[in-house]
């Protein structure tokens, strides 16, 4: 059931079924030069429609910003601080949770660390203020790590790789591109440093060259079957 679809007498109705919402969290982010700047949205978009399909919950608009820090000089690349994700977290949770939602399932296509802590760091707050609420936070790339490896023929596959390039292609094909150049991040650690384009020219973590639509339908079907042992494991 989408929120945007749904007239508020529709709102009201479902809230008799379920008082289960999945938020989908995505970025405006470069991912090389042959996918698009929203691969992380749509990539969670489509997984929540596939569950949707599967299992009535409420299903709520993207939030189509996130925090990008690896690619923030990349162009395409928009981000916000944490402090604004955090802020826009807690608005929505909190907002749902008055109009009667008690189950939170945050679904992020962006697997940055700040991005992710950002979202978390809510969550923590949240249970301990508003009571009987229920929230995780999933990324699915993070709760399916062993499987997709086995999936991925590049060993140690990450950003606009092998993966998430079969992944648009299994959705939106004619927004790939052809194919960026196999590449993997060189950042000086434990330094943070200024120039990211400089240690990162391409913005590729693996070898999209590998992808194909198959892999990406396997990599929804396992997304998918995830989520809805998360949703269970919420509403228990």
């Amino acid at each position: 059931m989408f929120i945007e679809e749904m007239t508020m007498e529709e709102f009201k109705k479902a809230l008799r079924k379920t008082k289960t919402v999945l938020i989908p969290f995505g970025t405006v982010e470069e991912h090389g030069k042959h996918l698009p700047l929203s691969t992380d949205t749509m990539v969670a978009v489509e997984a929540l429609k596939r569950v949707a399909e599967k299992r009535k919950v409420f299903i709520a608009p993207p939030i189509h910003y996130g925090v990008c820090t690896s690619t923030r000089k990349h162009p395409g690349t928009i981000t916000i601080k944490p402090s604004t994700l955090r802020a826009i977290t807690r608005d929505i949770v909190v907002d749902c949770y008055e109009k009667g939602l008690r189950n939170f399932v945050l679904v992020t296509g962006h697997g940055g660390g700040l991005h992710i802590n950002a979202m978390k760091e809510v969550a923590e707050d949240l249970v301990e203020e508003l009571k009987g609420i229920r929230i995780a936070v999933v990324c699915p790339y993070n709760l399916l790590w062993d499987e997709l490896s086995e999936i991925a023929e590049t060993e140690n596959d990450s950003h606009a790789g092998e993966i998430e390039t079969s992944l648009i292609l299994s959705i939106r094909p004619e927004l790939v591109k052809g194919r960026s150049k196999e590449e993997y991040p060189n950042f000086p650690k434990p330094l943070i440093v200024r120039d990211k384009l400089k240690y990162w020219p391409g913005g590729v973590w693996g070898n999209p060259k590998k992808a194909t639509p198959e892999k990406g339908q396997r990599v929804f079907e396992l997304v998918v079957d995830s989520l809805l042992r998360v949703i269970k494991e919420v509403e228990k």
